[in-house]
């Protein structure tokens, strides 16, 4: 994957050129990130240029607090989380159980996200820090269509090096006060662990037999899976 400088948004990355099963992940096809309230005009124009398409999969009172600043791409807005973000951080939940709660109750539109990206339009995934919503997403889609199981893992996992300090900083001061003795509250804000998401994709495959087998099941149709690996493997390139 490369990192993407974009100004006033972070966690930017492409996650094309990682090895997948005949070929390896199209550049510039499938691109995740944080939320883009604070993108720049420079910013805005670079992503003008980048994107065809953004997801976004924050909820509607994240959207209002937070608007995005481009509003010449189209965007459609898919909500993962059923009920408020703060109920994972007052029922001290741990990634792994947030994961597997996104994977039980959203998967019709987990689907609904991977079909925008079967499209084949330059398209963006997004939430709010680009981190859980973002990372189950992307992971899934790029099981589905065979990429690498340690670079799915390792695109994950880099999501924590790539968080601005300053705001881990401030909310982790802010979890210590409002939730002192919560356990996974600094996880749940600020860590992307690479076997947390080595252990759901596991999971996928032990409940479902595969990532395409999990979005057949929620409701994608084998012709919608081979568009997207149509959408984004590069066959013409040798896998390793």
């Amino acid at each position: 994957m490369t990192i993407v400088r974009i100004d006033g948004v972070f966690n930017v990355r492409d996650v094309g050129g990682m090895p997948a099963e005949g070929g390896r992940i199209r550049e510039g096809r499938l691109l995740r990130s944080g939320n883009l309230v604070a993108a720049t005009p420079e910013g805005v124009a670079e992503l003008e240029q980048r994107v065809s398409h953004i997801v976004d999969l924050r909820d509607g009172q994240e959207v209002a607090g937070a608007p995005s600043a481009t509003k010449d791409i189209a965007t459609t807005h898919l909500p993962l989380f059923l009920g408020s973000v703060a109920s994972f951080f007052d029922d001290d939940m741990s990634l792994e159980e947030m994961y597997l709660q996104l994977l039980e109750e959203s998967g019709e539109r987990l689907a609904d996200a991977i079909r925008i990206i079967a499209r084949g339009e330059p398209t963006l995934v997004h939430c709010t820090v680009g981190k859980d919503r973002t990372g189950v997403t992307i992971a899934l889609a790029l099981a589905a269509v065979g990429a690498d199981r340690e670079a799915i893992i390792s695109d994950y996992a880099l999501t924590a090096s790539m968080l601005p300090q300053e705001r881990n900083r401030r909310i982790v001061a802010f979890l210590e006060v409002q939730h002192p003795e919560a356990k996974h509250a600094v996880a749940l804000a600020t860590l992307s662990p690479a076997d947390v998401m080595r252990r759901l994709l596991d999971e996928v495959d032990a409940r479902w037999g595969s990532a395409a087998g999990y979005l057949t099941a929620h409701g994608m149709t084998d012709d919608e899976l081979d568009a997207l690996r149509r959408a984004l493997v590069d066959e013409g390139i040798a896998g390793r």
